[in-house]
């Protein structure tokens, strides 16, 4: 057991270490990152709504 236990304290301090090596973004960038996330989400949205109603309205101008 105390083998495991060793292991768990270990895992859990190797991970506090690599945490305060990342590099956190400032408040600014990751609201510029959100933003730019978010545009080409709607961005792609759009494109696909687009494509599906050009797609869906030339497939029953076919069928008719």
């Amino acid at each position: 057991m105390s083998l495991k236990d060793n292991r768990i304290f270990r895992y859990f301090k190797e991970s506090k270490d690599e945490l305060k090596k990342v590099i956190w973004p400032t408040r600014a960038e990751a609201i510029k990152h959100t933003l730019i996330v978010i545009g080409v989400s709607v961005g792609v949205a759009v494109f696909l709504g687009l494509a599906d109603y050009l797609l869906n309205t030339g497939l029953e101008q076919l069928i008719k």
